[in-house]
């Protein structure tokens, strides 16, 4: 797989902005993607240095309409940890 076929979008939330204090960032990734995929495809469109890759399946969950049932598909979320003073640029400039 190619590395813009790995890292799907970071992920915008409050908890996931309080982590990048700390150089974590978080990623939707492939859902067949393991960590040493995330590692090296994070590397090569960040040209960063990463450090720790923590990988949770989030689950599905049902959901209903009416009288339509249903389920919300489930799908992986990658927390990768940068090397101390490293970046990344595109979560810098965004406000919560």
């Amino acid at each position: 797989m190619e590395p813009s076929q790995i890292i799907l979008a970071p992920i915008v939330s409050e908890k996931s902005y309080a982590g990048t204090a700390d150089g974590k960032y978080t990623f939707r990734v492939h859902q067949d993607a393991h960590r040493t995929q995330i590692r090296q495809a994070v590397e090569a469109l960040f040209d960063v240095k990463v450090v720790r890759v923590n990988t949770v399946k989030v689950q599905p969950k049902p959901k209903r309409r009416g009288m339509i049932k249903g389920t919300k598909q489930g799908w992986k979320k990658a927390i990768v940890q940068l090397k101390a003073g490293e970046t990344i640029e595109f979560f810098e400039g965004a406000q919560v």
